[in-house]
């Protein structure tokens, strides 16, 4: 399929998207310079001790985990994470690498619609299809982080090079910046390491053509330098859902450099590409799921997803009390797509279309520093972040745009036509500068809290071609503003026991008005919102999250057991108006809140059984807002019940066995922080998964996956106009071989 992908920029000149040296290189000795300064003032402040703990890598295991305890996360990868997570007083659900490998599931919305109180929301006219996710009833489809830096773009994201993932839980502007309502999800890349070389080779076979290839290999040059590669080839079909299918390819190349004890250099370069034909799902007719096979045209649908992402920093330890870091990320991520649907009103096919191109700047600079103060044991981190997201959007024609077939007949020939990609129809560059500051305090041997602050300030261009959509006709149009705001984090953890605690927490989060960049000015879907009188400068939505929870170490450090009751509170909503396609709604005119409690448990629950489980049960209301029909309705997209347990059982020290539950209630369809639509629904479901591994020598292993053993007929999400649902993965089975050298 030849399709020629062409670059708009906001000045819609076209021109190279190789990243300039210059600009890499400004940034670096900035950062560099910026330490220096800090260096200097370092020096004149008599520090005791700092907490600092050193990511190297020992061989090929995970650096974050328990020892012994491969399902349970020691601690955050993200140095603003002071303590371990036993003593952070917030939800977090952390997912280990060799949880992730034993659950046989490789993307990670996969991963994370499986997580309590997730879900996935759907690709959409005004939004891009893509890995969307809602975090206890919030779009988070923003919130996505690699390694502490915010990575944008809706694209498909893989496990292959992933060491743990990290999703934490409630508004947190003050580690994430803007969004973050609901939560964040940070994902932890593998780092290369000067400890020891190793290589793994993984080859795995299944059902649905399944195939699947990844290579993860160290080599430590000398004391001082190291890298590491991260290699992945893989494609299958949809199970049960066929020619539906999934083409990957990716690789990760990381170093190290450690001229001294005191100083690592290190940098990372990410490619990904996938070439796939998405399975859209089925249609929704008067509240009942239409049953048919997938109608994706031969010819015709595609999705293809594309990253070039670079990384470079540093980590600089002044002294035994002070430590400085910085990162810069230079990132490029394309999502170009055709689509098919069933249209069960028209008995013919309709296409979604649509690409979109984001390039990414970002710069973070942190100083940790652990210090005693006014008798009191003190660790602050300070910090300043610079980011630039540029996105470009637009559409294709496809002529003819529907087809009259069979939706019971998976072959309906090969379609016959033409599609051309069209010229950008929006173009957005969102900057970002911030500034932190954060402490934890020791005041005695049972009591420690946490403050923080935060300052964000960001200048927002948005330009919008002339349309005649569904929304009605649009004129061409340049929006520009700027503001800023504050948010805060408190916490108080009381331990006067030796393994367990118990804590309380206030945080908030801000969220800009056209802060989803996929949407553009398609207000409904987190785009720009303008009023009936054209003003679109809106105050931020702003949320509040109140937490009362408990955390206990158990089993000799290597089972935690977590508990919190919770409520987030979100003012001044940006309503989109009744017809979600239009760029007009109220601005700050709703209010909505979710409560809820969320219990998990990860690590050892006995020497031969592990276990990740996690249950959350929420309640959701449209509080305000200013159609009065929508008050008290629940929210779109959110699963008042949700939980997953995944345990495995060691029986002997070569075999181990295991299996997944993972559950959710229904929901309604609807427009995201408006009431639901509770005549749109899908029903709850229990999925099953089972897998078992067998070392067969000391270099030589093979796992088996069974992935919905029952073949559960099941639905993940809900289209919001109501006439389409996403279909939950067939059963399918795999076997893989992994490979030590």
């Amino acid at each position: 399929m030849a399709n020629t992908i062409n670059t708009y920029y906001l000045d819609k000149k076209k021109r190279p998207k190789d990243p300039s040296a210059h600009l890499l290189a400004s940034s670096f000795i900035l950062a560099v310079s910026s330490a220096m300064s800090v260096s200097a003032i370092a020096e004149e402040v008599d520090l005791d001790t700092v907490v600092i703990e050193d990511n190297k890598v020992a061989a090929d295991g995970n650096p974050y985990a328990e020892e012994g305890a491969p399902y349970k996360a020691k601690r955050l990868s993200d140095s603003k994470r002071v303590r371990e997570i036993a003593k952070t007083p917030q939800t977090m659900t952390v997912l280990t690498k060799e949880a992730i490998i034993d659950s046989g599931k490789t993307e990670l919305k996969d991963i994370l619609s499986a997580q309590p109180g997730i879900t996935l929301g759907t690709g959409e006219g005004g939004n891009s299809f893509g890995d969307r996710y809602i975090i206890r009833g919030y779009e988070a489809r923003s919130d996505v982080f690699t390694d502490g830096l915010r990575e944008p773009g809706l694209i498909t994201r893989e496990t292959f090079a992933l060491e743990q993932v990290e999703i934490t839980k409630g508004p947190s502007s003050t580690f994430a910046g803007r969004g973050s309502t609901g939560g964040a999800v940070n994902s932890v890349t593998k780092k290369a390491t000067t400890q020891e070389d190793f290589a793994t080779l993984d080859a795995g076979f299944g059902t649905d053509s399944y195939s699947r290839y990844s290579l993860d290999a160290n080599k430590a040059l000398s004391d001082e330098l190291a890298v590491r590669m991260n290699i992945l080839y893989s494609e299958n079909e949809i199970a049960d859902r066929g020619p539906a299918e999934e083409r990957r390819q990716g690789i990760l190349l990381s170093g190290i450099f450690s001229p001294s004890n005191d100083l690592d250099i290190t940098a990372d370069y990410y490619r990904f590409r996938s070439d796939d034909r998405t399975d859209t799902g089925v249609a929704l007719s008067n509240g009942a799921i239409q049953h048919y096979d997938y109608v994706g045209q031969d010819g015709l649908d595609f999705q293809e997803n594309e990253a070039d992402i670079f990384t470079a920093g540093f980590k600089y330890r002044l002294n035994s009390n002070v430590t400085i870091e910085n990162k810069t990320r230079i990132g490029e991520t394309n999502n170009d797509y055709v689509l098919s649907t069933y249209s069960s009103g028209r008995a013919s096919t309709r296409t979604f279309s649509g690409w979109q191109e984001n390039d990414y700047l970002g710069n973070q600079t942190n100083v940790i520093i652990d210090t005693e103060l006014w008798g009191k044991d003190h660790t602050f981190v300070t910090g300043i972040e610079y980011a630039r997201e540029e996105v470009d959007k637009g559409n294709y024609t496809v002529s003819p745009d529907s087809v009259v077939l069979d939706p019971y007949n998976a072959n309906n020939g090969l379609w016959s036509g033409t599609t051309s990609r069209n010229d950008a129809n929006a173009e957005l560059e969102l900057r970002t500068i911030s500034a932190y500051l954060m402490d934890t305090i020791t005041l005695s041997d049972a009591w420690e809290v946490f403050a923080g602050v935060r300052y964000d300030h960001y200048d927002y261009d948005l330009w919008t071609a002339a349309s005649n959509g569904r929304g009605g006709p649009t004129p061409e149009m340049d929006r520009s503003y700027s503001d800023s705001f504050w948010n805060g984090h408190f916490g108080v953890v009381y331990s006067p026991w030796q393994n367990g605690n118990v804590y309380a927490s206030w945080s908030t989060s801000s969220n800009v008005n056209g802060g989803e960049a996929d949407a553009a000015g398609s207000c409904g879907y987190g785009g720009l919102c303008s009023d009936a009188s054209g003003n679109f400068a809106a105050d931020p939505e702003q949320s509040t999250n109140y937490e009362l929870g408990t955390k206990w170490n158990l089993f000799d450090q290597r089972l935690l057991l977590t508990a919190a009751v919770f409520k987030i509170i979100k003012e001044d909503v940006i309503e989109g108006s009744s017809n979600s396609y239009s760029q007009l709604g109220s601005l700050n005119t709703g209010e909505n809140e979710v409560e809820g409690v969320e219990v998990g448990l990860s690590g050892n629950i006995t020497d031969k059984l592990s276990g990740q489980i996690g249950a959350a049960i929420m309640d959701s209301e449209t509080t305000k807002s200013i159609d009065p029909t929508l008050e008290g309705l629940p929210k779109a997209n959110f699963a008042e019940k949700s939980a997953s347990a995944q345990l495995r059982y060691q029986a002997t020290p070569k075999f181990a066995f295991g299996g997944t539950l993972t559950y959710s209630s229904e929901m309604f369809g609807g427009q995201p922080d408006a009431g639901a639509n509770e005549d749109r629904r899908i029903s709850g479901y229990t999925v099953y998964d089972l897998f078992a591994s067998y070392k067969v020598s000391e270099n030589l292993s093979v796992r088996a996956n069974v992935l919905n053993l029952t073949d559960k007929d099941y639905y993940t999400a809900l289209y919001r106009g109501g006439s389409i649902v996403y279909r939950g993965d067939s059963r399918s089975a795999n076997m893989n071989l992994t490979y030590k050298f």
